[in-house]
This record gives C-alpha cells, structure tokens and sequence, in this order.
C-alpha cells in the first residue's frame, strides 16, 4: 500500500493523462485536461497529506462544469497505460470507493463499492453494479489485505 502521494506520482499521474502543464500550488498539485472536439475539460486537485479531520491523508478533488466529486483519504492509484486513464482509490472497512480520471477529460466515481465485487464472476450482477465491479477491479492489487 502506498503512504501518500508524492511528486514522482504526480509525473506519472500526468504522464499516464497526457497533460502538459502541472502547477505546483502551495497545498495541492493543480492538473488540467482538456478534450476540445466533444467540448470538455476537466481540473484534477491532488493534496498530499493534508488534515482530514483527525488524521491526515491524501485528498483528490474533481471540477467540471457540472460537478464537483472528491475523494478523502486516497489510499492509492492505478494507472492503466491501455486504457488511458488513472484510477484513484479509496477503502473504509468492505467498501472501497473510486474516481477515475480518463485521458479525455472524462471521469466517473464510485462509491461504496463492496470489495467482495470487485473478483469474481461479473456476469453474475446486474449491469449496474457489474461496471463499478470491473472499472475497481483494477485496484485490487493495491488494495489492503
């Protein structure tokens, strides 16, 4: 398990995105894409090690232009060279919640995903809850024992 993001993250992270341009800010690392030809853009915030209440931790902030997600206590990512997008994740007790970045300025979360979902036979769940099964999945290997 990884103990926080770092900047040697931050270069992969952008590297895996595509993205230019990474601002160093005073708390937090500011990252933007952008994908002009189906008209999105999307700002990813990655504060390493900050206070979440009692403890600290590491906090992943998503804005577009209609949403505004984050993700507390970040306890690591995956990124998938393949698919074109980051997956940061996030675990509390069986449930493991995910914001995935995609390469195109899109991104989805999921939250409270019970861990036992994420192996297993897919075809055995609903459509719905099969697609946060397979988009977590890929962070198993990082997952908590």
């Amino acid at each position: 398990m990884m103990t926080g993001i770092r900047k040697k993250d931050i270069d992969k992270i952008a590297k895996a995105l595509g993205v230019l341009e990474v601002r160093r800010e005073k708390d937090h690392y500011w990252i933007k894409l952008s994908n002009p030809e189906e008209g999105r853009a999307l700002i990813l915030e990655i504060y390493p090690h900050i206070p979440l209440g009692k403890e600290k931790g590491d906090l992943v902030v998503v804005y577009t232009n209609t949403s505004h997600l984050q993700l507390h206590a970040c306890s690591g990512y995956v990124i998938s060279e393949d698919l074109g997008e980051v997956t940061f994740v996030g675990e509390f007790g069986d449930r493991v919640s995910g914001l995935v970045i995609e390469k195109g300025a899109a991104c989805s979360f999921y939250a409270n995903v019970k861990r036992e979902l994420l192996s297993g036979d897919f075809t055995k769940l609903g459509i719905e809850v099969m697609l946060s099964s397979i988009a977590l999945s890929l962070t198993e290997g990082i997952l908590e024992e």
